[in-house]
């Protein structure tokens, strides 16, 4: 597994749980407002540190006790087929795991789902579906984000669905739009899009963030499509 970066304290990435993030290399969209470059793009993946799996583990055992869970994300997890034994590593730890994904591999998480291996998933809403590739950099195949959406909605495990609301990628309508197409489900967050480091696109660098109440009315617009929805 490649690693590429390990946060050992979080608060807010697992809710309700202290965990650390471990984040893995590789992805399979090119979201052009993307802050994660180094582990997406491979020009810059070769540059980035690497942190090898046998000290991620040495740091697991020093912290029994002390953290809950491990937040997984990347880059894109799902496309690592060496997944679940990563996380059975982890799970006979002790921890709980969160997987963070974009939904184009059903067939993994569903894999991840059935044998126990995850406890929380958070999936990424790009954008409404006839502007999925406007958000993704690519062209995407609908049919397995539909199928994501879809297994997590079945409520084996916790989850939550959620959108980085970008000026010049989003409107209030396609926000919308979101809203209606994953409804009803648990937990849909709005999240503020920030230019505070190199993105993908050189361009969003510049972009500045919809001011907050423009967030907070798409917000009451939408909330009564979930049990929960709120802006972070």
């Amino acid at each position: 597994m490649q690693i590429g970066g390990l946060q050992k304290v979080t608060l807010v990435d697992f809710p309700g749980k202290l965990a650390c993030t471990v984040f893995l290399i590789g992805c399979n969209f090119r979201c052009p407002f993307c802050y994660s470059g180094e582990l997406v793009l491979p020009s810059r993946i070769k540059k980035q540190i690497k942190i090898k799996e046998k000290e991620f583990f040495k740091f697991l055992r020093e912290k029994k006790g002390l953290l809950e869970g491990v937040v997984i994300c990347g880059g894109e997890p799902t496309i690592n087929q060496d997944l679940p034994g990563f996380i059975e590593k982890i799970k006979r730890l002790g921890f709980l795991v969160k997987i963070d994904t974009n939904g184009s591999n059903p067939k993994m998480l569903e894999e991840l789902i059935n044998k126990g291996l995850i406890d929380y998933a958070a999936m990424d809403i790009k954008n409404s579906k006839d502007k999925y590739a406007a958000a993704t950099g690519k062209k995407i195949d609908m049919r397995k984000i539909q199928k994501s959406i879809d297994i997590l909605k079945q409520g084996k495990i916790d989850y939550e669905f959620r959108t980085t609301v970008v000026p010049l990628i989003h409107s209030k309508e396609d926000i919308i739009d979101i809203a209606k197409w994953i409804s009803p489900a648990e937990r849909y967050y709005l999240q503020e899009f920030i230019a505070e480091k190199e993105t993908i696109d050189p361009g969003f660098v510049k972009v500045k963030s919809f001011p907050a109440d423009f967030l907070l009315e798409i917000q009451k617009i939408v909330s009564p499509f979930f049990e929960v929805c709120r802006v972070r």
